[in-house]
């Protein structure tokens, strides 16, 4: 039974941690903005398309993932100055419309560069080599996602609460309003939150692309909606909680994939039924139950709305 199931939870955990730097962007910005950014999974698979383009340019691998990640921070940064700077004062939905905007815009943009084509994404040597741990075969990237995310994760923690900048954002995150008072810069703050979103996301690109190498426009959508239920589940605003929502999630995720065989395996059914069919309505479906029965998820704080 466990050297069935063992290959799924590995696949799991290694898909949860790449959702996981996505749900970092997304609590993010939302712990400071109240602002769900719609088009954060599009500027991860942006990052996928820039880095198809460049190593087909013949830029060497060693240069390449460094200048995506930069770039992709920059997209990040130029989409709050472009999109949601100017309606910093506006109501609530023109930004939420603003966000979904530049979802579109990316897609659109791509759509047009690549003609609507399936890219390759590059391989990526040392991380795309194939190791067997156990009773599972796969890829080197597998077992490298974890790791990261935690070094990352544990990195951002130390900033967010040893640095000025940190220490910036955790008090506009509290009281928007005072931090402007208090003759905090909000601008520079909300850009650095964009920029260090969007450059894990670009990171979670190349570990997931090395897994599923096909970039197209929609690309970002699935894994943008996944993260950011991932953040509702851990408690939007939490980045810890973002986290363990984006591992929970990609270890259930895979888990269903598996049931068909699993239960086969295990003899508790004579015949594949196409469980595997559910695993993407697992993860919304677990949105709303987690909408109706904890709003603010497992490790979200219930904010009182100020008179």
């Amino acid at each position: 039974m466990w050297d069935t199931i063992f290959p799924y939870l590995l696949s799991g955990i290694s898909v949860g941690g790449q959702y996981a730097l996505i749900a970092i962007g997304y609590t993010m910005v939302y712990g400071i903005l109240r602002l769900i950014n719609f088009a954060h999974g599009d500027v991860f698979m942006v990052a996928g398309i820039m880095m198809v383009y460049i190593v087909a340019a013949g830029v060497p691998l060693w240069v390449a993932i460094p200048l995506v990640l930069i770039l992709t921070a920059l997209v990040g940064f130029l989409i709050e100055r472009v999109a949601y700077k100017p309606l910093r004062s506006a109501p609530r939905m023109s930004v939420m419309i603003s966000a979904i905007g530049v979802s579109y815009t990316l897609q659109n943009l791509v759509l047009y560069i690549t003609g609507g084509l399936n890219k390759q994404y590059p391989t990526i040597p040392w991380i795309s080599e194939t190791i067997v741990l156990g009773t599972a075969k796969t890829k080197l990237v597998t077992v490298i996602t974890p790791v990261l995310v935690i070094v990352l994760v544990v990195a951002l923690v130390m900033l967010i609460n040893k640095t000025k900048i940190g220490m910036a954002m955790r008090a506009v995150s509290k009281d928007f309003e005072t931090s402007q008072l208090m003759g905090i810069k909000i601008n520079q703050v909300i850009s650095a939150t964009f920029v260090i979103g969007s450059f894990l996301a670009g990171v979670g690109s190349v570990l997931y692309f090395t897994n599923y190498t096909t970039v197209i426009q929609t690309s970002g959508a699935m894994p943008g909606l996944k993260a950011f239920v991932a953040a509702v589940f851990g408690g939007i605003g939490s980045i810890p909680g973002a986290v363990i929502g984006a591992f929970i999630i990609g270890i259930m995720e895979n888990i269903i994939k598996g049931l068909d065989v699993i239960l086969f395996k295990s003899g508790l059914i004579d015949k594949p039924v196409g469980l595997a069919t559910f695993s993407d309505a697992f993860t919304f479906a677990l949105l709303i139950i987690i909408l109706v029965v904890k709003p603010t998820g497992l490790f979200g704080e219930s904010a009182a709305d100020k008179v």
